[in-house]
């Protein structure tokens, strides 16, 4: 039995907790939770019947010898250093998307938990939707061959009283905007099936709402196979959320993921027809209540396999600064205007660096 430590008791945090905390994944449960705010912190702890904290070094204090990973689920612009603060305890750590804002703090993330020993996994819970490994099991068939393009599009809405509700959303140093945040599993999906980015072009926009960084942009990708990508990304739609989806065309087939969480197969063609391909846009289909989606317990059931016996991570410390670092490329040619290549050096991103 793993137990897991919540480092983080808002938004996100309520999805980790009812999975640790009422038997939805067989081999894990919720030992502890912490969060600066008292009342958030207690609300979840009373909630699922575990120890509660306001200081995360307090917990561990109490709570080392029964929990064997931490879960941080703080701002993202924190995660960095409350990651750097708790490997010291030796607990496995999870950490929500994006694992950092800067590629020098994801690589200090990633270089702490190798002296420590422990091992340090990225939540993309969307590589675990049913027609995302529907798509995946085509694609690693070869069913596309060449790939041609891709494309993301994130179209939600996110209202001024969303990101009221925190004063950190929105900002530069602790959240970015709609590329950074609501739009990195998208990135990470384009990246898992397109390969390699060599280079970005990127515009962006504050359409909407009173926010220090973007709320509406598009970015086109070029990968070392010579394919294209295309990600379009806003918080800005209205009324109501209208998508979250993900298409891949090659030149033997073309594929489509719709609905508003990656979770909706819409087109599903290929030259050479196989068993299946008639019922599959039943069959590859989900209907999520929120945009979070069904992942989360396939994917920690994934990091409870890796800590237990030594299984692959399927995304650890090195896959999740891949989407960093192309998302860190899409604001340095936000912030300059040119096309910026990959592997490159920030110098006027605002990323992680506050206004």
């Amino acid at each position: 039995m793993i137990t897991f430590a919540l480092l983080g008791c808002g938004r996100i945090a309520a999805k980790h907790a009812e999975i640790l905390g009422t038997g939805l994944l067989p081999g894990a449960r919720l030992g502890a939770v912490c969060d600066i705010r008292a009342d958030a912190a207690q609300a979840l702890g009373e909630k699922y019947r575990v120890p509660w904290y306001t200081d995360m070094h307090a917990m561990m204090a109490a709570e080392a010898e029964r929990v064997d990973a931490i879960s941080i689920l703080t701002e993202s612009g924190l995660h960095a250093r409350h990651c750097l603060e708790l490997v010291r305890y030796g607990k496995h750590i999870v950490v929500e998307k994006p694992m950092a804002l800067t590629l020098e703090d994801a690589d200090e993330m990633i270089r702490a938990c190798d002296l420590a020993g422990i091992k340090l996994f990225v939540v993309k819970q969307n590589r675990y939707n049913v027609p995302v490994q529907a798509m995946r099991k085509a694609f690693e068939a070869g069913r596309f061959g060449r790939i041609v393009t891709g494309s993301v599009r994130v179209r939600w809405c996110r209202t001024q009283a969303y990101y009221d509700q925190a004063s950190w959303r929105g900002t530069w140093s602790l959240d970015g905007g709609v590329f950074a945040n609501q739009a990195s599993h998208h990135v990470d999906l384009l990246e898992w099936f397109l390969g390699e980015p060599v280079a970005v072009f990127a515009k962006a926009r504050t359409a909407l709402v009173d926010i220090e960084a973007e709320d509406t942009g598009v970015a086109i990708v070029t990968f070392r196979s010579g394919a294209i990508g295309v990600i379009e990304a806003t918080t800005a739609t209205r009324p109501k959320d209208l998508e979250g989806s993900l298409s891949l065309l090659g030149e033997k087939g073309s594929v489509e993921i719709g609905g508003f969480a990656v979770n909706q197969m819409k087109t599903w063609n290929f030259v050479d027809r196989q068993p299946g391909d008639d019922t599959i846009l039943e069959d590859a289909r989900e209907n999520p209540p929120n945009v979070y989606g069904f992942g989360h317990v396939a994917y920690l059931a994934n990091v409870i396999d890796a800590i237990e016996n030594g299984g692959r991570s399927l995304v650890d410390g090195l896959e999740g600064r891949k989407s960093l670092e192309l998302i860190s490329a899409i604001y340095e040619s936000i912030a300059t205007g040119r096309e910026i290549p990959l592997r490159f050096q920030a110098r006027r991103a605002r990323l992680g660096h506050g206004s």
